[in-house]
């Protein structure tokens, strides 16, 4: 009997485990199978494949870019021109895998009545083995707010959602490259700025920005940076769309707000601005003509030299330092980096009180700059920082209410507020040893 049992207890588990089996391979047979009850592919291609697009408007221009050898886009038709290759992805992206919301009819006639004979919109891509496919789209659809579309050669009549439509009813005037600069900001060198009162210019020393005219001075190089993020945002302003006549004609007569000039890997570049009324007109040395602007963009390179002045007195940022000087005076202290300590005398400092020095001397800078009004020094730092490859030494003196200070090798004066010197001072000062350890309750040491 036990071993009757046995044999059908077997039985059962075998049939379990090919009924798992058979249901585990069922759904792997699924997953590799599109799903019956999707919507059909309109067109399914490789969008590296793609080599040339025309769109063509019922009532409009028809616009063709074709991409060459090295995979770069360009505008050809209605006239030749630089084309934004982000926005001719998108399109490629969108119709190497177009799909229908719904099949309306597997035979479709009298195609005119949905806007297909001649089309609303119609596009035709060339492959690289120089066959072509062509995809007609029609009038929207009068209740779900999709529109009509289908394919030269299949009778299948489709709608496709709006989202489709828009990301394919283009013109050269969406297509074309709208940027008036491009550089690479990596590789400049030198960057030019007259607003017409003010004349700098910078260059770079490694990673670096400094300031070489109107005199040698030090950058704040978040401030060059974002000039040079305005010079390559700045971009026709398709907002409104400006007859380029009337634009250059406002800009031969507007007033000029900058003229910006950048050296690097693509050469010398130009750029000048001009405003005419509440409005700003550019003309680059890489694009012909005349175009519209942003405020944002006008405003933003209409800077002056205090804009691009680095008011940090120290240079080591959030590298921290090694070793710190402070004379004060008559009394001076020493503090050095030793493994994972902070020593001074040889004696370990308490960690805590050192960062906070640190932050304090990270954080001072300048509320303006003075020409003149140092006298004797009463607080002298010295900063070690970047594993000894940096040394910033700086003086400050009692200025009136305030203090001026001045860096080693730098002849600019930067004005201090005198609660800044005092949050220094009392940092220096609270920088000991650390607090001995709590007794525990039984009377030991923790």
């Amino acid at each position: 009997m036990k071993f009757a049992r046995l044999l059908i207890a077997a039985a059962v588990l075998a049939g379990l485990v090919g009924l798992w089996y058979w249901s585990n391979r069922s759904e792997e047979a699924k997953a590799g199978k599109p799903d019956p009850k999707a919507p059909p592919k309109i067109l399914e291609l490789k969008e590296a494949d793609i080599k040339q697009i025309e769109i063509r408007h019922r009532d409009g221009e028809s616009t063709v870019v074709k991409r060459d050898d090295a995979g770069k886009w360009s505008i050809t038709a209605p006239q030749p021109l630089a084309a934004d290759q982000s926005a001719v992805a998108s399109i490629t992206s969108a119709v190497s895998s177009l799909s229908s919301d719904r099949m309306v009819d597997e035979n479709a006639s009298n195609l005119s009545s949905y806007g297909l004979d001649p089309p609303r919109i119609g596009i035709t891509l060339t492959m690289a083995d120089g066959k072509t496919r062509v995809l007609r789209i029609g009038e929207d659809t009068p209740t779900e707010g999709n529109t009509y579309a289908m394919l030269d050669g299949d009778k299948r009549l489709f709608t496709i959602a709006s989202s489709g439509k828009s990301a394919l009813d283009k013109q050269s005037k969406n297509l074309r490259e709208k940027h008036l600069l491009a550089f690479d900001q990596d590789k400049l060198s030198r960057v030019e700025l007259d607003t017409g009162k003010t004349s700098l210019e910078f260059g770079r020393a490694g990673t670096d920005w400094q300031i070489l005219k109107p005199k040698p001075m030090r950058a704040d190089g978040f401030q060059v940076d974002e000039l040079l993020r305005k010079l390559k945002d700045a971009a026709m302003d398709t907002e409104k769309d400006t007859d380029p006549k009337a634009a250059a004609s406002a800009f031969a007569g507007g007033q000029k707000t900058a003229i910006a000039k950048i050296t690097g890997a693509e050469g010398t570049l130009t750029f000048e601005v001009r405003k005419a009324k509440d409005d700003y007109y550019a003309k680059s040395s890489t694009m012909d003509g005349v175009y519209k602007i942003t405020k944002e963009i006008g405003d933003g390179l209409n800077k002056s030299l205090e804009d691009f002045r680095n008011k940090k007195v120290f240079d080591f940022g959030f590298s921290d330092p090694t070793r710190i000087e402070i004379k004060d005076g008559g009394q001076s202290k020493v503090i050095e980096k030793s493994g994972e300590n902070w020593t001074s005398d040889g004696k370990t400092m308490d960690s805590i009180s050192v960062q906070n020095l640190i932050d304090k001397l990270r954080d001072l800078a300048a509320a303006k700059f003075a020409d003149s009004g140092f006298t004797a020094p009463s607080l002298e730092l010295t900063v070690v920082s970047n594993d000894g490859k940096r040394t910033e030494k700086v003086q400050i003196a009692a200025a009136g209410a305030n203090f001026l200070a001045r860096r080693e090798n730098d002849s600019s004066l930067y004005q201090l507020d005198a609660n800044a010197v005092t949050g220094v001072r009392e940092a220096a000062f609270d920088v000991k040893e650390p607090p001995p350890p709590a007794p525990a309750k039984d009377g030991k040491k923790k």
